[in-house]
């Protein structure tokens, strides 16, 4: 899982859509576009941001943006919950329509 990924599906999560969220952010949909496309990185001070507008700590952002394919003997049962919830996430996304890069 990658960032832009995680970022993404915490949008769609939340039933928002990327006008919505930039707008929160103070950042141009364009902006959040390049992000979940995987063109741009979110700078610190925008990952930031994100947790604030999500309520979550920006540690938690980070732990699902970890890569759940290969984890190391330490993370691998926290991996596989994370893995278990994404996919979860990705369900709710593809069933709610709204994972597209205009919702």
């Amino acid at each position: 899982m990658s960032l832009n990924q995680a970022l993404k599906l915490m949008r769609v999560f939340h039933d928002m859509k990327q006008a919505d969220l930039a707008d929160k952010l103070g950042v141009t949909k364009s902006y959040i576009s390049e992000i979940e496309a995987g063109n741009k990185t979110p700078s610190l001070e925008v990952l930031n941001q994100y947790a604030k507008a999500f309520d979550i700590p920006l540690s938690s952002i980070m732990f699902f943006a970890e890569n759940v394919e290969n984890p190391s003997s330490v993370l691998k049962t926290q991996s596989f919950i994370a893995g278990k919830v994404l996919s979860l996430l990705n369900f709710i996304a593809e069933k709610a329509g709204k994972g597209d890069e205009n919702g």
